[in-house]
């Protein structure tokens, strides 16, 4: 019980920090609700009882400090030396930029998220890839600008995040690497219109929400528990690889949807190469989804004796209704097709 309230009392104290610095209007109101946010997450991601989450959560708090001191030198950079038009100076802008990154995973300062993500719960796991990205990316668009860094982010982003999924066995390591490429994608939304990237995040919080899910409720944490056909039905399996290809923005999915706006828009704005770069290394993400996919299903595997086969109950009608939500994109895309 006592446990319980704790983890309330945090994550209230985690939610509120977000907010306090969505609608802040200083810089300074705006490091304090990331400061806060940072403080009540710390004690939500460590446990008593495993040395290697504590791990995990120590060096979240490292890396996490860097960007706050960061974020508080270029404020104060701004406030002694650019007051007016500082967003057309390199030096600060750049510098908020690479906090806000590096507070949210994006490459390339991407190095923590995969190692903290390996040693933690699902459930925390939903938090970094969701909630802990909202402050940063709405800070982000306050002072983005395409650029040559701009540029050089979002093409790397989206190439760490294909190259890096395709030698994982951990699913959460894979979900950290599958998040540093939407990353990518939401960049550069945000570089075109900031309803277009709103949008994107709203359907990568469904989705995240979704998987996380479903490899919680069915306690899969490495690619070979998803092989083992005792542990999973071959329902339950072909509801996780709708899911998985959704999240991967497989067309007619509701994962595309957001992705084809922001092409749509980028053509519009005449960044061709970037769409093309783009499309081209997220096929290579796509590939990694499919391989977990098609392999639980069609490879056949040799099944231990001891195997103990996981029974799902009321949590099958949650993973059916997740897919459920993610195939909804059959008909939003189709719908969409009418405006263009």
């Amino acid at each position: 019980m006592y446990n319980n309230s704790m983890k309330l009392l945090f994550l209230s104290l985690l939610m509120m920090g977000t907010i306090l610095s969505i609608s802040s209007n200083t810089w300074l109101g705006i490091w304090m609700g990331l400061e806060i946010n940072l403080l009540s997450i710390i004690p939500l991601l460590t446990d008593s009882k495993n040395m290697v989450i504590n791990e995990s959560s120590i060096k979240y708090f490292i890396i996490q400090v860097m960007p706050s001191t960061m974020l508080l030198i270029s404020i104060l950079l701004i406030q002694m030396k650019y007051m007016i038009w500082w967003e057309k100076e390199n030096i600060p802008s750049m510098m908020i930029m690479s906090s806000m990154m590096m507070k949210m995973g994006a490459a390339p300062f991407h190095f923590w998220l995969p190692e903290v993500m390996g040693s933690t719960s699902w459930m925390n796991c939903l938090i970094l890839l969701t909630w802990q990205k909202i402050a940063p990316m709405m800070t982000l668009s306050y002072c983005i600008k395409m650029g040559s860094f701009t540029f050089t982010v979002i093409l790397m982003g989206i190439i760490v995040g294909a190259m890096g999924g395709l030698n994982q066995t951990s699913l959460r390591q894979i979900m950290a690497y599958s998040s540093i490429s939407h990353l990518g994608w939401m960049i550069s939304s945000m570089v075109v219109s900031e309803n277009v990237w709103e949008l994107y995040l709203y359907i990568y919080f469904l989705l995240n929400i979704a998987v996380i899910m479903m490899f919680s409720s069915m306690k899969l944490f490495f690619l070979n528990q998803a092989y083992l056909s005792g542990n999973l039905s071959m329902e339950i399996k072909f509801l996780v690889m709708l899911s998985l290809l959704s999240l991967g923005g497989l067309p007619p999915m509701l994962g595309f949807l957001p992705k084809w706006i922001v092409i749509q828009s980028l053509i519009d704005n005449n960044m061709t190469t970037i769409m093309f770069l783009m499309v081209t290394f997220t096929t290579i993400t796509l590939y990694y989804y499919m391989r977990i996919s098609f392999s639980a299903i069609i490879l056949s595997h040799m099944e231990n004796s001891w195997l103990v086969s996981i029974k799902i109950n009321k949590s099958k009608m949650i993973l059916s209704a997740m897919t459920t939500i993610s195939m909804l994109g059959l008909i939003c895309t189709s719908s969409l097709m009418l405006f263009y």
